[in-house]
């Protein structure tokens, strides 16, 4: 098995654990608006973010790393085995446990989980089948999520889906006692020194991004704030999921105009490989100047 790919934020490892990449009709179907000929006319989207035709490229991964001494792990994918409406969701059999590991960062071992949001794409991997029940992945982690994202979907009125969800992938974790909610206010919230999470509400009222800080160096994983490189140079294309688009395109161009020609690595949640790279002014909006893992 190949070695994740890792960036280094200051003193900071920042690892791909990869799950599976979308399939085609991803794109489509989740950013309706980003048409092929919107696409094609960003030449930078090719070959990495788009193929010639205009399709994005879409993934499921998590993110890795060690803060303050703490085994850190964003968010957690689809999960195996899981019963979904999504037929490129639905049943999936990955070696992520397995490419975890090989990070660093096996099961067991992981200090803390910080989930953007509860999406099914986020939070699959929160529980694992054994003896035909849903159990907790990291049994020794604590589990953080925002009280505004929690208490939303506790007054939503869920479609059997979303509910098939929450049982096997949310409340499993809750009834361990493992899930904590956080007040987050607008200007953020310090976990340890060197982890803050940024609000960043509108695809979910209560989603978070993640930013790292060591030595100088800063690094943001997106979560769905941002889906796709594609919404760096028309930020107001949205998902067909936002629970707010208005409100979740504020969070976007709010995001991506701080961020604009500094060096805070971004990391896509989502982004396909080379997945992290640096927001700078362009034609009117941004563009993602790819920056490569590094060498294993």
């Amino acid at each position: 098995m190949t070695t994740p790919a890792s960036w280094t934020v200051g003193g900071i490892a920042v690892h791909r654990v990869d799950e599976i990449p979308l399939p085609p009709a991803t794109g489509p179907w989740l950013l309706p608006d980003a048409t092929p000929q919107v696409v094609t006319g960003q030449q930078w989207l090719r070959p990495h973010f788009a193929d010639d035709e205009g399709v994005l490229r879409i993934d499921s991964h998590s993110f890795a790393f060690t803060v303050g001494g703490l085994r850190v792990l964003v968010d957690t994918g689809i999960g195996n085995g899981k019963e979904r409406a999504n037929p490129a969701w639905h049943h999936l059999d990955t070696d992520y446990l397995r490419r975890l590991s090989a990070a660093g960062f096996p099961p067991d071992a992981v200090d803390l989980v910080i989930l953007t949001h509860l999406h099914a794409d986020h939070v699959g991997w929160n529980t694992r089948e054994v003896n035909g029940e849903w159990v907790p992945t990291f049994p020794n982690a604590r589990h953080l999520t925002s009280r505004a994202e929690r208490e939303f979907w506790s007054g939503y009125d869920m479609d059997e889906a979303r509910r098939q969800m929450f049982r096997d992938s949310v409340i499993p974790v809750e009834e361990a006692g493992l899930l904590d909610l956080l007040d987050v206010p607008a200007e953020g919230l310090d976990v340890v020194p060197g982890l803050r999470l940024i609000p960043t509400p509108g695809h979910t009222p209560g989603h978070v991004a993640v930013e790292l800080t060591s030595h100088g160096r800063t690094a943001l994983i997106t979560g769905d704030c941002v889906h796709h490189p594609v919404q760096l140079a028309h930020p107001g294309i949205g998902a067909c999921v936002d629970i707010d688009p208005g409100r979740s395109q504020t969070s976007r161009r709010e995001l991506l105009g701080a961020l604009a020609g500094t060096d805070t690595l971004l990391l896509g949640t989502h982004f396909p490989p080379p997945t992290a790279g640096h927001v700078v002014p362009h034609e009117g909006a941004y563009r993602l100047s790819p920056v490569p893992a590094d060498s294993p």
